[in-house]
């Protein structure tokens, strides 16, 4: 039988008999140290070539599943998986902290909603620009792209591509002045590690993305908040907090904020750098959600020039997740000295992770893509706040563009406590404390409007709320 004619929407064939193998081991068919059918008795059994059970085989023993004696055959090297593997609940007793909503989105088993989350599903990402870009990477003559280190500052042509985004929204960063990243997470750690020691004051909005806080945490700052509002941060209290904490750093969302969805105003960005500069502050502004917007947002870097604010971003939120690149624009001083710094933590750039994005961003199927995304995102942004207003829940604000909506629990609920009703129903939410420094959004929740199609998300969370009432 021609095996490329045999291929099926399983996978490939080489595929197919891998499955089969480890559902016998999982299925208890074949115990650790059990012979597996030999390659002509499995080729009969299954309608393949040898040749096919033999790379399956070769690539079971390469993953350690199997292993080849010699002379003998092939042997199951995988221990048993427990019996209750497949039932095993969600962590109901984890603290819910900074980490929570990472930890139960990530490991969660594919069945679970997740609400919660701060991704795209992934079958709104850009499927097809992907494989296009790995088939390009895949026929690449220049081995270097797919064997050596990368360079210190990163790719030179992703740095070029995004030195001319940079020019188009109003600032210059020459390709010398940006550095990239393995992911945004990656950049804002570099940052702090360069700039903030153990004890210093880290200022941040209340509430900001809930990573903020775990990666302050994990530098042992002190992480004061200031009250954000649909403009920006409160700037009443945010002189307050200069003048009383003199904190070193301020780290912001300046376009679709996370976790409200709200974007700074050109006036309230102004009033902010004047206070910077006078109280010497710097500012990291996270740039991540930047190809959601429909109306770009003031931008601090922009107004700033790179003096004082460091621009960092990702490509996790509309390209891929698994393509780890990021980047830090910065003045050339610090860019310097941050290049030092990512050598001795990861050594060098992550080539092929840039040689896909680079691909990916300068295609046009890219750029039709994040229109008929930023279309979606709206349409889901209408329908769900329509739903969880049917429920009582209310946005604190509707925002233009993005993915996040920031909401309101009715009657004085506490959101961790319909978090954990609602884990143990298979849906992972987002309750509002991990969001904030100073744990006051008790009633608040964030939702992810791109992974709120299914109606049993709803079913669980007005069952939850029910259930603390």
């Amino acid at each position: 039988m021609d095996d490329l004619s045999a291929a099926s929407s399983d996978g490939t064939l080489v595929e197919r008999v891998m499955l089969s193998i480890r559902g016998q081991i999982a299925r208890r068919s074949l115990t650790p140290g059990a012979k597996l059918p030999s390659i002509r008795a499995v080729a009969r059994t299954m309608s393949v070539s040898k040749s096919t059970v033999v790379e399956a085989y070769d690539r079971l023993a390469a993953e350690g599943v199997i292993r080849s004696r010699p002379g003998s055959g092939f042997y199951s090297a995988a221990p048993l998986a427990p019996l209750s593997l497949t039932d095993l609940a969600p962590r109901l007793d984890r603290a819910i902290d900074p980490f929570w909503v990472s930890r139960q989105s990530l490991e969660a088993r594919d069945e679970v909603l997740k609400p919660g989350c701060g991704w795209l599903p992934s079958a709104w990402m850009p499927e097809e620009e992907t494989r296009r870009a790995l088939r390009g990477l895949a026929r690449t003559k220049d081995m270097t792209a797919l064997t050596d280190y990368g360079t210190p500052l990163g790719l030179g042509s992703l740095r070029q591509f995004l030195s001319r985004r940079m020019d188009e929204q109003g600032f210059q960063a020459p390709p010398e002045q940006i550095l990239l990243t393995d992911s945004g997470t990656q950049a804002i750690d570099l940052v702090c590690r360069l700039l903030i020691q153990p004890g210093d004051v880290v200022l941040v909005d209340d509430p900001c993305y809930f990573n903020f806080l775990a990666l302050l945490r994990a530098q042992q700052a002190q992480v004061v908040g200031v009250p954000y509002t649909p403009t920006g941060p409160n700037l009443e209290l945010f002189e307050q907090v200069l003048a009383q904490h003199r904190p070193r750093l301020y780290i912001t969302n300046s376009g679709l904020h996370n976790p409200t969805g709200a974007s700074l105003s050109v006036g309230t960005a102004h009033r902010l750098l004047k206070l910077a500069d006078d109280h010497d502050l710097i500012v990291i502004e996270d740039d991540i959600f930047a190809d959601f917007e429909t109306e770009p947002a003031a931008r601090l870097a922009a107004l700033d020039g790179l003096d004082r604010v460091v621009r960092i971003g990702s490509f996790s939120k509309t390209l891929s997740a698994s393509f780890r690149c990021g980047y830090i624009a910065a003045r050339a001083d610090w860019i310097d000295k941050l290049t030092d710094l990512r050598i001795a933590t990861g050594f060098a750039s992550n080539r092929l992770s840039e040689e896909l994005v680079f691909s990916s961003l300068g295609s046009s199927g890219y750029r039709k893509y994040l229109e008929t995304l930023r279309m979606r995102l709206s349409n889901a942004m209408v329908a769900t706040v329509a739903r969880l207003q049917s429920l009582g829940l209310e946005p604190w604000f509707t925002p233009k563009a993005g993915m996040l909506v920031w909401c309101k629990l009715p009657h004085g609920l506490d959101a961790a406590d319909v978090a954990r009703h609602a884990l143990s129903e298979g849906v992972v939410l987002a309750p509002g404390n991990v969001f904030s420094a100073s744990q006051t959004a008790t009633d608040f929740m964030r939702f992810n409007v791109a992974q709120c199609a299914d109606d049993r998300i709803f079913a669980v969370i007005e069952k939850a709320m029910r259930q603390t009432a």
